[in-house]
């Protein structure tokens, strides 16, 4: 089990760290010789491989809700940057590499951002909910997760969750990218759009798909650390079942540990 504790940062370490892996990313889009996905069309594949979607608005305890108007303008224009992507085999989908660095400029107003256990405002804010839908439904496709990154800190406590604990990806420009691999034989497309109440998602494909996939919490538990905090550790599986439901394999997919800014064990903290 991993052993969570709080990092105290002085501001030129955080500044600095940035300026590393910011730059380190932009090497390794532009020199690496990986094949990134860049194709968009208008026409979309037939075949639906997997569709979710997730609230617009969610009332937050502390959390003004004009962060939370201002998240859906920010994943409007992020929104018009990814959809109808195709990734072709061979071919790796960078979130940030499509999107691009989210500014004032280009129309980005400032939301909600989680910083180091708590939030503030930030200008792109919120565009972790489109990261965390692409994320899952990429678990419910062929196609591989090649880079993902979990929440370090567990804010909110769970209101009425459809999805395990940790089953999302966090991202920051530009280093803290969600990649997806086609290693499959056939092309994949992402559509993505907004309606009045939610933020829709399909992954699209050619082909109907030969296997469906179950992702389910395998393991949850809860730990009193030494430094007096707690800590929220699960452990997420997926199921790979075929056409007539059969279960093919059981697969681990990720482990999350999170400091919990909240009081554990309260009765509505968790849902069942």
């Amino acid at each position: 089990m991993k052993n969570v504790k709080p990092i105290k940062r002085t501001q030129l370490r955080i500044t600095l760290g940035k300026l590393y892996y910011t730059y380190r990313r932009y090497i390794d889009w532009y020199f690496s010789g990986k094949k990134y996905s860049k194709k968009r069309s208008k026409n979309l594949l037939p075949i639906i491989v997997f569709e979710h979607k997730t609230p617009l608005y969610r009332k937050l305890k502390n959390v003004d809700m004009w962060m939370q108007y201002n998240k859906v303008n920010n994943l409007k224009i992020a929104v018009s940057k990814l959809n109808g992507v195709i990734i072709k085999p061979g071919e790796i989908f960078s979130y940030w590499k499509l999107i691009g660095k989210p500014t004032r400029r280009k129309g980005y107003l400032d939301g909600m951002v989680l910083f180091y256990g708590g939030f503030k405002a930030g200008v792109g804010g919120g565009l972790c909910q489109l990261s965390n839908l692409i994320y899952w439904m990429a678990l419910h496709t062929p196609l591989t997760v090649i880079e993902r990154y979990r929440h370090s800190y567990d804010v909110f406590p769970d209101s009425n969750r459809t999805q395990p604990f940790g089953s999302g990806a966090t991202c920051v420009y530009n280093y803290r990218d969600l990649q997806i691999f086609n290693d499959t034989d056939v092309e994949y497309q992402l559509h993505v759009y907004l309606t009045d109440e939610y933020l829709v998602g399909q992954w699209r494909s050619v082909e109907k798909p030969i296997y469906k996939y179950r992702v389910y919490e395998k393991k949850h538990w809860i730990t009193h650390e030494y430094w007096g905090g707690y800590v929220r550790h699960n452990i997420i599986h997926r199921e790979k079942l075929d056409i007539n439901g059969n279960l093919i394999d059981d697969e681990y997919i990720t482990e999350n540990h999170a400091i919990m800014m909240y009081q554990p064990f309260l009765e509505g903290n968790f849902a069942k």
